[in-house]
């Protein structure tokens, strides 16, 4: 079912594997798919238990799956997006990574620059909450009228503050991180059906990222696998009330 979906959104978190070889717990990832909230089906969240951060792991999972996938930045999901790649899946990132850029500054200490980023990107989230029960044509119509015109401010402001800004800089990290990702970014605001970000994914993964420290560790990949099929539907159930 969730496969049948033309937006997802996808995250992976690291979680402990007893290892009794060694003697002592490895590494293994916790890889988290989720329905997009836009759409007009119920919300599907379903996790993926694998051995290691490998993208390949995303890749099997997506196998044959066509569509607009929210992530960060994380390598492992580049390859899809490549435009020879066997995948026809479009890359969407996410605002709220492009924030905190700008957040951690600002929380390091009075930056004033960081503070009109986070100002600005304030104003597209605030049009999103306006939009928040329109369908997808009105939605669409909305950002194009209200978001759009202020993500050209944006990247104009963007580029003229990086030529001003020292190169190594965390202000110059924070902006560089938006304008390597600016096509990716802006997407969603040229329709009505495409998330501004990552949040709803990382909602559903957030009790899982809490509950390593109680559970503490997989007993075995398998264990793991079957604890992902069961929190699948804890997750799924939960969201559908």
């Amino acid at each position: 079912m969730l496969k049948q979906r033309q937006v997802l959104h996808a995250d992976e978190t690291p979680v402990k594997q007893l290892d009794p070889g060694a003697g002592k717990t490895k590494r293994a990832y916790l890889w988290s798919y989720r329905s997009n909230d836009l759409d007009t089906g119920p919300p599907i969240v379903v996790f993926d238990y694998q051995s290691s951060r490998s993208g390949q792991h995303a890749r099997d999972f997506l196998h044959g799956w066509q569509g607009s996938l929210m992530v960060d930045d994380f390598g492992g999901y580049k390859k899809m997006f490549a435009t020879d790649a066997q995948f026809a899946v479009t890359e969407l990132a996410c605002w709220a990574h492009a924030r905190r850029k700008f957040f951690d500054l600002q929380v390091s200490g009075a930056h004033p620059q960081a503070a009109e980023a986070l100002r600005r990107i304030g104003k597209l989230y605030a049009v999103e909450e306006a939009a928040r029960a329109m369908d997808h044509i009105a939605r669409a119509e909305h950002r194009q009228q209200n978001s759009l015109p202020i993500l050209v401010n944006m990247h104009d402001w963007l580029i003229r503050l990086r030529i001003a800004t020292a190169d190594g800089s965390g202000l110059a990290r924070a902006i560089d991180y938006s304008l390597n990702r600016w096509a990716s970014l802006i997407r969603y605001a040229q329709t009505g059906n495409l998330p501004i970000d990552n949040n709803p994914v990382e909602n559903a993964i957030r009790p899982i990222a809490i509950g390593k420290k109680n559970w503490l560790f997989a007993g075995s990949e398998r264990a793991g696998k079957r604890a992902a099929a069961i929190q699948s539907l804890f997750a799924t159930a939960k969201l559908n009330g």
